[in-house]
């Protein structure tokens, strides 16, 4: 590694051993970067110095930052953390906000100033905020007044937390007035590439959040990797997304990806289907990213809103259904351009360009990423072969002071924890999470499948489907539902679902036990907790229940 630009250490004294670090791919032209880099200078700094400074960059409902003002605020922030907070290169910088331009701002100046940035999502608890907080000993906090009573009660539980700055709060003491007699100019630190400038916690899907570290390198690699190569947006291109910035989806495809071609991007604080229709048709955005969910509740709603200036729909967070796939196309012309990527790997590494995709396949590795099914003791599977996904790249799996490295990282291959099968042609087709696998009487049966399935009859809204314990078979299949409006629960709507699975897929997969349930558990990046639904199955825990068997 070289040099660290950072004079707190911390981060870089907390990687894994590098012999439990995945391979690195970066023998690509687009991936031969500096050693010496600060990745908030690539994104902002050279548009400006590059004439371009008058562009717009940020927009969202309450305001419109070109690059040059964007840099401006930034450099402000950076004087700010340095001259007034006490921060040194190498500190790790906790953020709260919704999406918009001053969380940009504050993330970009985090980077640039050298820092550590740690974002959370704005609905989480004083316990879950002061969890990070510990993890990665965070003495500095910026956040969004509108998001104190948490960020207060966390402070409480958080001896290592010194100073909050609060922006918009109108007071004295806030970010705003601090920034005042703030220089805008600002050099950005002299970080080596591989300095540490994100530690993006896991949303919890498996339990307790895991701290993953990445370089100033890698925040490049997934624009010019994915990003150039599948994306293929152009720097006239507007984006727009409903992702949190905490949730490394969100970041690359709503900030990072635009702001690596000069492109701008709409920031929306609230970003439901609703709202996501309305500010497409008033900010004529071309290029969004949501989860499959979202895609699956536009559908309805359409008809109402002016997409036309559309062209570009990615899919992730989630598998995405066949069914959604092809309903969108139907409505909208637009292929969803569907990936998987994993806060490990900061961003997607699998996926496919439109004129590449097969419906219901994920599609192929990104360009600079290399991936293959392996069996659990780790030998390569041929195609056709349902087995454990790994994969390597630019980017990859560094946990912060976690055990739990050696299990994702093994022969420097990331291990990600899903099911796949490669077919002859190279796609790669989902089947399910790795502990996603029901195992009934025998039989291999892969949750999101039977999901997927059920997606297809109108009454259902959303899914989620587990394992549930059974005397006779060891294991059943079990499906929690969210009915759509007009449906009620009942014994005759339970046997239409049934048999509906039954005429979709392979008969002995069908659910034999269905729960409805008013809301399915999710995090706060908006994925489904199947965890939380397996521990519902063992406690057989819910709302109106109804059973079938045969």
């Amino acid at each position: 590694m070289a040099d660290t630009a950072h004079v707190d250490t911390f981060a870089r004294d907390n990687l894994p051993p590098q012999d439990q670090w995945p391979a690195f791919l970066l023998d690509r032209p687009e991936l031969q970067y500096p050693e010496r880099l600060n990745c908030a200078a690539e994104f902002l700094d050279r548009w400006v110095n590059g004439g371009r400074g008058d562009e717009p960059c940020l927009i969202s409902p309450a305001e419109t930052l070109t690059y040059s003002e964007l840099q401006g605020r930034v450099n402000r922030i950076c004087n700010v953390l340095v001259h007034k907070l006490g921060f040194v290169p190498g500190n790790r910088v906790l953020l709260r906000s919704a999406n918009n331009p001053m969380m940009v701002a504050a993330y970009l100046a985090v980077l640039k100033a050298g820092g550590v940035v740690v974002a959370t999502m704005p609905l989480l608890r004083a316990k879950e905020i002061a969890y990070p907080i510990a993890k990665a000993k965070i003495a500095i906090a910026l956040c969004d007044h509108r998001l104190s009573e948490e960020m207060e009660r966390a402070k409480a539980l958080s001896p290592e937390l010194r100073h909050i700055a609060y922006w918009g709060s109108g007071r004295p003491d806030s970010l705003e007035a601090l920034m005042t007699d703030a220089s805008p100019d600002f050099q950005a630190a002299d970080t080596a590439a591989d300095d540490v400038c994100l530690i993006g916690f896991t949303s919890g899907t498996t339990g307790e959040p895991k701290g993953t570290m990445h370089f100033h390198r890698d925040m490049l690699a997934i624009c010019d990797t994915y990003a150039k190569n599948v994306l293929r947006a152009e720097s006239g291109d507007r984006f727009i997304g409903s992702p949190p910035l905490a949730f490394t989806f969100g970041l690359g495809g709503i900030v990072l990806f635009p702001m690596r071609i000069g492109a701008s991007t709409v920031l929306l604080e609230k970003a439901g289907p609703d709202d996501l229709l309305s500010a497409i048709a008033r900010y004529k955005a071309t290029i969004c990213f949501t989860a499959p969910t979202a895609y699956r509740a536009m559908l309805s709603k359409l008809a109402d809103h002016d997409i036309s200036s559309l062209r570009k729909c990615v899919s992730a967070g989630e598998p995405l259904p066949k069914a959604t796939f092809e309903a969108w196309e139907e409505a909208t012309g637009i292929k969803l351009m569907d990936g998987i990527g994993a806060t490990e790997m900061l961003h997607i590494f699998i996926a496919a360009a439109e004129d590449e995709i097969r419906a219901g396949a994920t599609g192929k590795p990104v360009p600079g990423y290399e991936a293959k099914i392996i069996d659990e003791d780790g030998r390569t599977l041929p195609p056709g072969s349902i087995g454990r996904l790994a994969v390597r790249g630019p980017t990859g799996c560094r946990y912060l002071a976690d055990e739990r490295q050696r299990k994702y990282v093994q022969n420097g291959w990331n291990i990600t924890g899903d099911t796949y099968l490669m077919d002859e042609d190279g796609y790669f087709w989902y089947q399910a999470r790795s502990d996603d696998m029901i195992i009934s009487s025998g039989y291999n049966i892969a949750g999101p499948e039977v999901e997927a399935a059920l997606l297809t009859h109108p009454a259902v809204a959303e899914c989620g489907v587990v394992g549930a314990p059974d005397d006779g078979r060891g294991t059943i299949v079990k499906a929690y539902v969210v009915l759509r409006a007009g449906y009620a629960p009942g014994p005759d709507l339970t046997k239409m679902l049934q048999e509906h699975v039954k005429a979709e897929i392979a008969p002995y997969k069908y659910p034999r036990v269905i729960e409805y349930l008013d809301a399915l558990p999710r995090t706060q990046t908006g994925k489904l907790q199947r965890f939380e639904l397996r521990r519902m199955a063992q406690e057989h825990k819910g709302q109106r229940s109804e059973v079938a068997s045969a």
